[in-house]
């Protein structure tokens, strides 16, 4: 199967650091895709410069065949890559309702088309403070907010940064199942999560980042099985 998000050699720099060192992986169509590693391993700035917010100072991204890499961040977005960064970061003067309708993109070809009905399908809570400015809502409720945002684009693949950081184990739950019937429906998603047995249960597979680059790619039983390699890059 073809890729429909592909990175290919690339590099990335803050400054005078060299965060990433030539990171090859793809998403197909309809996967799930788990980013693991310890802190600092290079996962968000892997997403960042997915998204256009960190040049990619080497390599080249594509999205479709089509090259991203170099185009900025509003472009990026609209030829099909949503971003859920970990910081959230909601429009906390707007209302709920607000918020999603910033949100709101107008049907595409080949895109699944969400509604904000469907977001208060997913969550119920957000339905109930619709009416709420977003900067007093709890931490869960402005992840699942950002969350549905970024779903009303209609993208093609999200990638989801922490979404279950801080929350509360019954709202993990609620993120978890909304990422796996977000999957379900044709989006593919790359998630970056701290807690594995989150990522292991919804990812089609895992990729582990050291030092800036993938150390290794497989299925998520390949990885449970090889207890060696979960200690050299995954163990605290």
């Amino acid at each position: 199967m073809s890729a429909l998000l592909a990175l290919k050699g690339v590099h990335a720099h803050y400054g005078k650091s060299h965060i990433l060192h030539g990171v090859d992986f793809h998403v197909a169509p309809g996967e799930v895709v788990s980013l693991l590693g310890r802190n600092g391993s290079g996962r968000s700035t892997t997403m960042k410069t997915i998204m256009g917010l960190v040049p990619a100072t080497g390599g080249e991204i594509l999205l479709q065949g089509k090259r991203i890499s170099g185009a900025r961040s509003f472009e990026i977005c609209r030829a099909g890559v949503a971003f859920v960064p970990e910081e959230r970061e909601v429009f906390a003067n707007l209302t709920v309702d607000e918020n999603l309708r910033m949100g709101e993109q107008a049907a595409r070809a080949g895109r699944v088309q969400w509604s904000v009905e469907q977001m208060f399908d997913y969550f119920p809570r957000l339905k109930e403070r619709r009416n709420t400015k977003a900067g007093s809502l709890s931490g869960g409720e402005q992840q699942m907010l950002t969350m549905c945002r970024s779903l009303l684009g209609n993208p093609l693949v999200m990638l989801i940064d922490e979404p279950t950081e801080g929350l509360a184990p019954k709202i993990v739950q609620v993120v978890g199942e909304a990422i796996r019937d977000i999957h379900s429906k044709g989006v593919s998603v790359v998630l970056v999560e701290q807690k594995l047995a989150i990522a292991l249960k919804v990812s089609s597979r895992v990729c582990v980042m050291g030092h800036g680059r993938i150390v290794f790619e497989g299925a998520p039983h390949d990885l449970t099985s090889n207890p060696q390699l979960m200690k050299d890059w995954l163990a605290v």
